[in-house]
């Protein structure tokens, strides 16, 4: 699964540890510094949060630059749900001054797994009560962030194909989401700027939707859908197809898709169960598990009859794009975290296997053998090809064409043999007689 910069700079200091006695360990002394406070030497000072802000720093991302662990709580920007590496702020004891903060790697029902410094004296993993929790963050702005980059780049490809499928301006008597224009309904747009729907403004209220500027609709997009739906984590292809599923079902129904499609536990909570059973998925094979249960799902409502047509070409087009921006020599559709959890990949490098009977190896050795080898073996076994064959055709006739058969077979053979690029697999067939 993909991670954000600053946890990769997190990971190298995994078991760093506090010196016993008057010394301290330089490395930590060294976090101190590139949070910001050079003239602490001293491990004995608390440095949870320093060694958030060095990681932050040194991945090109302002950090608060204090070292309280609650300075995190007006850092960067809120989110609701599980992100890999967002920054968790947790209380401590009963003083509301104190506080523990780092990042997250993964959640179960009651607890958050933490990378952070300063846990039992060391930069470590520890699961640490939900209860806890006072806020997740996430930086506001990433610069000078390759992966935050790449993230957006990613995203806007997304979004291209998602208003691509939605369109412009409707008002569709039988949608259900009734006014709605680049797939931003009414209702979406009144809570994004906080206003409650009713009669009196929902005149002004579709005026504006009309006239909706293309900043807002992005911003709408990446807040409301992509960051919730955690599509940043995953492989560009799966979060294609996530993140078009998690604005045409909700956000709740693509995870709980994600969990069916990849075999995981059913119950809308993208946890470490889900991520596992991903990375263990093919790639192909998840990505259209992922759109037959969308097509499943488009046939259930009650309005297919009217926008069905679109709906499966919205699933297939999806499917397509997916696959194309997918690596197809990757096994699994998202980048395991490095030093957490790693997931070796057999197949890297090689090309996808493919069915014998699209090998022109095996065509050119079957013409091969029809042409030279039948004609003589099949009077051994009863099959008298040659005999009734020279009696209609003449002899001469036969043998050009075994001639032919023969030197067609073996050009094919050769051909094939010569640009062949992917293994063979197995593929069951079914022969009626």
């Amino acid at each position: 699964m993909q991670q954000p910069g600053w946890l990769e700079q997190a990971w190298p200091e995994t078991g760093i540890r506090e010196v016993r006695g008057s010394g301290s360990n330089p490395r930590i002394a060294a976090l101190f510094k590139d949070a910001g406070h050079a003239q602490i030497k001293s491990d004995e000072t608390a440095w949870c949060a320093a060694f958030v802000g060095a990681c932050l720093a040194r991945a090109g991302i302002d950090s608060t630059k204090s070292l309280l662990a609650r300075s995190y709580l007006k850092w960067g920007e809120p989110i609701d749900s599980f992100r890999l590496g967002a920054i968790a702020v947790f209380s401590r004891g009963n003083d509301p001054g104190q506080g523990h903060v780092g990042f997250v790697l993964g959640e179960s029902e009651d607890k958050i797994y933490l990378l952070g410094g300063n846990q039992s004296d060391a930069v470590s993993v520890e699961a640490i009560d939900r209860s806890r929790l006072l806020g997740l963050r996430w930086p506001a702005v990433a610069t000078g962030n390759s992966h935050e980059q790449s993230d957006a780049k990613v995203f806007d490809r997304a979004l291209d194909h998602v208003l691509e499928m939605e369109g412009g301006w409707t008002e569709d008597p039988y949608d259900p989401g009734g006014p709605t224009n680049q797939g931003i309904t009414l209702a979406v747009y009144a809570a994004w700027k906080g206003i409650t729907l009713d009669a009196t403004n929902t005149g002004a209220l579709k005026d504006e939707l009309r006239r909706i500027a293309g900043e807002t609709v992005r911003e709408i997009y990446l807040r409301r859908y992509w960051l919730p739906a955690g599509c940043p984590d995953l492989d560009p292809g799966l979060a294609l197809m996530h993140f078009d599923a998690a604005v045409n079902h909700g956000v709740g129904t693509a995870a709980r898709i994600l969990q069916e499609a990849s075999g995981a536990t059913v119950d809308g909570e993208i946890g470490p169960e889900t991520r596992a059973a991903i990375d263990r998925a093919s790639a192909t094979d998840l990505l259209s598990r992922y759109a037959d249960i969308r097509r499943a799902r488009y046939r259930a409502l009650p309005h297919f009859w009217r926008f069905g047509r679109g709906w499966l070409r919205r699933a297939d087009l999806t499917l397509e794009r997916g696959l194309a921006m997918a690596d197809p020599h990757s096994r699994s559709l998202s980048n395991t975290t490095k030093g957490y959890e790693t997931m070796q990949n057999d197949t890297a490098g090689q090309p996808a296997p493919k069915w014998w009977g699209q090998s022109m190896t095996i065509w050119g050795a079957v013409v091969t053998a029809l042409a030279t080898v039948v004609p003589v073996v099949g009077p051994v076994v009863g099959v008298d090809i040659t005999g009734e064959v020279i009696r209609q055709a003449g002899g001469q006739a036969v043998q050009v064409f075994q001639a032919l058969g023969g030197l067609v077979g073996t050009a094919l053979t050769i051909w094939g043999r010569i640009r062949a690029t992917s293994p063979l697999e197995r593929r069951d067939m079914n022969i009626r007689i």
